[in-house]
């Protein structure tokens, strides 16, 4: 008979006979509970959370937000337990006299993790109270008795939300929305719940659908409309066993894919092609600030793994001083990058930018789009060589003195002659030819001009969305025959003619491309801060996503480093290197 105290033997059998002593399972943070001075958690929790292959970790109350950061770190996916009811002063509302219980403890640090673990995408699974946090931190309303909900009906059909019953017991049915996440875990259409509250999300917001509600109107469960794994039910299935199971199953799910692609950025170089932020320097943003008017920070580069970016110096068509214009943008880039220097710094070849991922330092390029900044003399194009652009986009929307645009009135019929002498002084300089807004003709034209390959640093295909600005598939053989590549980007009416474009169009338009050019010719180029930013790839913060995808698609590491700037730095190499044979 097997002796239960003699641990050592235990250690034996089931941690050192084998190795790795531990296979990489996903931590699972849960928010604690509150009461007597104690951090407590009911049992039903952690265990079904390392039932569904997860491990659970607590997570004490506190609003210490370097505590709650370092915390989110280490953890792959977020439970916010059940509790008391919410302050609604923390939602500008006075308290009713149907308030209950509050937990004064509580209530921040959850609102904060919250926030924070939304902007990370980490997963995030809210019950009960969970479901309401989720509500209040972002952007819904919770109605501080279910009698006062928006939606509900007493007179609709009887529900206990307040069951007296123990807690393992069912006393209700929710009907599910299909199409959603809760319905592909309960297909039946509906499930048996228990309930144990009375303040309600009555609002799901902007930011969520509504996936689930009793027959009395009151909402039972949300998740995210924006491509985040969040869902929140307003039940407590770690009280049901088996049939709670499959909530705790799609949380540790999404926490282990949250892994790998954390993971995966961890390995590869991640650098978006274009982006306008710039454009947004008159507003006096701060770089290093979470700043919402702008879509490219250090906050949102480092909770989206992102190590680089191209920031380009945008020319308005026919502004004058426009090589001032250019100066004044990249100065204030290097500011940036001064302040900063101890997270950022400016790069210029590619293995700058591998350098500085080993330094954890975000990186920034500089480009030009639009080479109005010439001035058409082409000593300019010199002293922005000094000035370490490493592309310039060769016109924008309407001709200029070099070639005509996508959008243009064919002046030149292509490329002009000083447009001729622009493309092959870039040659020599060592700079990338982008023929993103470039007119058929002017692409044809600079692609056979050209001793270098060239790259379309923000294109989309035109055979998906027809638009002037798209390249055709014959354009896009050509460019691959020349070595060149095409950077997918994230402007909406570029990847969609009607109807708001999503995730799931950018990649439609990036595996169109990869059929047609293969897969050592595309990329990503987002034009986030110059109209750029879709449901699912909003903002800088949310480019995991676009990993995740990648990855739930089949490609391999190799691939997703070649889309993630691998090939458009082959370019940027083969170009560089000609400047030195030059």
């Amino acid at each position: 008979m097997k002796n239960p105290y003699d641990w050592q033997s235990l250690l034996a059998t089931t941690v050192y006979n084998t190795f790795p002593e531990a296979p990489q399972k996903p931590v699972i943070g849960i928010t604690g509970n509150y009461g007597d001075q104690l951090c407590k958690i009911a049992e039903g929790y952690y265990k079904s959370i390392l039932q569904a292959g997860g491990v659970p970790v607590i997570i004490p109350p506190l609003s210490d937000t370097d505590a709650i950061i370092n915390t989110l770190e280490h953890i792959d996916g977020l439970l916010l337990s059940g509790g008391a009811d919410y302050d609604p002063r923390y939602a500008n509302e006075c308290p009713s006299a149907k308030l209950g219980d509050i937990n004064a403890e509580r209530d921040l640090p959850e609102l904060l993790i919250t926030q924070l673990a939304y902007n990370r995408q980490i997963p995030i699974l809210g019950i009960c109270r969970g479901i309401q946090t989720l509500a209040m931190a972002l952007g819904g309303h919770v109605a501080q008795d279910i009698s006062e909900a928006k939606g509900y009906c007493s007179e609709k059909c009887a529900v206990n939300h307040q069951q007296q019953e123990e807690r393992s017991v069912t006393t209700h049915t929710v009907d599910i929305v299909p199409g959603t996440v809760l319905s592909t875990l309960y297909p039946e259409g509906q499930t048996d719940v228990n309930s144990f509250h009375h303040q309600s999300v009555d609002d799901a917001g902007a930011r969520f659908r509504v996936t689930a509600c009793a027959a009395d109107g009151v909402i039972e469960a949300i998740e995210s409309t924006e491509f985040k794994s969040i869902v929140g039910v307003q039940w407590h299935p770690e009280a049901l066993g088996e049939k709670g199971q499959p909530l705790f199953r799609w949380l540790v799910g999404q926490a282990r894919q949250y892994h790998a692609t954390c993971d995966m950025h961890r390995q590869v170089l991640t650098l978006d092609t274009h982006c306008d932020t710039p454009m947004l320097f008159p507003q006096g943003i701060d770089f290093s600030h979470r700043d919402e008017r702008i879509l490219v920070d250090l906050h949102k580069m480092t909770e989206g793994h992102q190590d680089a970016t191209i920031m380009v110096a945008y020319l308005p068509q026919g502004i004058e001083h426009a090589k001032d214009y250019a100066d004044n943008i990249f100065d204030q880039i290097g500011h940036i990058a001064d302040q900063q220097q101890q997270y950022l710094s400016i790069a210029h070849t590619p293995a700058d930018l591998w350098m500085n991922k080993h330094l954890h330092k975000k990186s920034i390029m500089l480009g030009i789009e639009n080479g109005h900044a010439l001035e058409g003399n082409i000593e300019n194009l010199h002293h922005f060589a000094r000035r370490g652009i490493v592309y310039m986009t060769l016109c924008h929307n309407g001709d200029n003195d070099i070639c005509d645009s996508a959008r243009g009135s064919q002046t030149h019929g292509g490329v002009s002659p000083f447009g001729r002498e622009v493309i092959r002084e870039m040659n020599r300089l060592g700079i990338m030819v982008d023929l993103s807004h470039a007119a058929e003709k002017s692409f044809y034209d600079a692609l056979e001009l050209s001793e270098t390959p060239i790259v379309c640093s923000h294109s989309s295909c035109r055979v998906l969305c027809d638009h002037p600005r798209n390249l055709t598939d014959d354009q896009m053989r050509a460019l691959a025959q020349k070595g060149g590549v095409m950077q997918v980007t994230l402007y909406h009416g570029f990847l969609v003619k009607d109807g708001e474009a999503t995730i799931e169009d950018a990649l439609h338009h990036l595996e169109h491309a990869i059929d047609i050019m293969g897969i050592d010719h595309v990329g990503l180029g987002t034009d986030f801060d110059g109209d750029g930013g879709i449901r699912g790839l909003a903002h800088s913060a949310e480019l995991t996503n676009f990993t995740r995808e990648l990855m739930k698609r089949g490609f391999t590491r190799e691939d997703i480093q070649k889309i993630w700037g691998g090939n458009f730095l082959r370019v940027m190499q083969q170009v560089q290197e000609k400047k030195q044979e030059a």
